[in-house]
C-alpha cells in the first residue's frame, strides 16, 4: 500500500538541531548533555510517549527512515515565526521539492504580520508551491480574527490549500471554536486541520468540527499517542474516513510508533486505503 505522510517540518540541515530543540522547547521538553528532560506536564506526557526521537529534521533524515518504512510520498512545509523568515524559508521548501520531484510537495509560508504579504505569496506562487501552512500559536494570531481571514482570502483566492495547527489547551489562537468560525468564515477556502482539528482539545474537535464544509480535513498527526485506538476510531469515523490524512509530524514521532499506531486503530482495508495515500493523492494532486 501507498503511503504519504502529509505532515512533515523540514529543515537546512545547518539549523536543523535548533529548530527541533526550540520546538521542543515549545512543547515542555528540554535537551541537554544528561539526555532529555520535561519541565512541564504537557512535556512529561510527550516524552513518556516517545515525542523526541533521533530524527534529525532534515530532508535525507526523512527521505531515508521514512521511504524505508514504505512511505511513498511527502508533504513538507515549515513555520515563518517572522515575517522575516517567509522568503528564505519558501525557497528552501521550493529547491527541495525540485530535488525530489515526484516524492515532495511543497507547503510554504506566510506569516499575517508581514507588511509585504501581496509580494510574499507572488513569490510563494512563483516557486510553484502548493499550499500554505500557518501556525497560529507559534506565529501569535488568532485564527478567525481578522488579520487571518485576510490572508487566508488571499489564500484562497491563489487556489492554494491551507495546511493549519488546530488546539492547544494552553492558548486559544486555534482551539476548536476558532476553528469551527474560521471554516464558516472560509467557505471556498480548502483546509486541513492538523492533529484532527484540535491538538489536546479532540473532544472539542469531535464535537464541533466533523460536516461543517466539504473542503475541510484533518490529518491524524501528534494525536494518536494521546488516543485510545477506539477513540480514534470513533473521530475518523466521525470525520469520514475520507477526509482524514495520514500524517507523522516529523520530526516529532518516528515512522515504525506511527505506523504501529496505527495497526491498533482496527479500520477496515478501504478506510486505510482512503487515510494512507488516496485521499492526500486527490487533494494535492499527487500522480502516481
Amino acid at each position: 500500500m501507498r503511503i504519504v505522510d502529509a505532515h512533515c517540518h523540514i529543515y537546512p540541515e545547518e539549523i536543523a538541531q535548533r529548530a527541533i530543540d526550540g520546538i521542543s522547547s515549545f512543547y515542555g521538553i528540554k535537551r541537554s548533555d544528561e539526555g532529555f528532560t520535561a519541565s512541564d506536564e504537557v512535556g512529561s506526557a510527550l516524552k513518556d510517549a516517545g515525542f523526541y526521537s533521533t530524527n534529525k529534521g532534515t530532508v535525507s533524515d526523512l527521505i531515508a527512515k521514512e521511504t524505508k518504512a514504505g512511505v511513498t510520498h511527502f508533504l513538507c512545509h515549515s513555520v515563518a515565526t517572522d515575517p522575516s523568515q517567509v522568503r528564505n524559508i519558501n525557497t528552501f521548501i521550493s529547491s527541495e521539492v525540485a530535488k525530489h520531484p515526484g516524492l515532495i510537495t511543497g507547503f510554504g509560508t506566510l506569516n499575517p504580520y508581514s507588511e509585504h504579504i501581496e509580494d510574499d505569496l507572488a513569490h510563494l506562487l512563483d516557486l510553484g508551491l502548493k499550499g500554505v501552512k500557518l501556525h497560529p500559536d507559534t506565529q501569535r494570531f488568532e485564527l478567525d480574527g481578522k488579520r487571518s481571514l485576510k490572508l487566508a482570502g488571499m489564500i484562497s483566492d491563489s487556489k492554494l490549500t491551507v495546511l493549519v495547527h488546530c488546539g492547544d489547551y494552553r492558548y486559544d489562537y486555534s482551539n476548536p471554536e476558532r476553528v469551527r468560525s474560521f471554516i464558516k468564515k472560509m467557505p471556498d477556502l480548502t483546509i486541513i486541520g492538523a492533529h484532527f482539528g484540535g491538538w489536546s482539545k479532540w473532544r472539542q474537535a469531535y464535537d464541533l468540527l466533523p460536516g461543517l464544509s466539504d473542503r475541510f480535513y484533518v490529518d491524524l498527526s501528534s494525536s494518536l499517542y494521546a488516543l485510545s485506538p477506539e477513540s480514534a476510531r470513533d473521530m475518523i469515523r466521525k470525520f469520514g474516513a475520507d477526509r482524514v490524512l495520514f500524517g507523522t509530524d516529523y520530526p516529532m514521532w518516528d515512522i515504525a510508533t506511527e505506523l504501529k499506531r496505527m495497526t491498533k486503530l482496527g479500520l477496515s482495508k478501504e478506510e486505510k486505503e482512503l487515510i494512507y495515500h488516496a485521499n492526500a493523492e486527490r487533494l494535492l494532486g499527487i500522480d502516481n
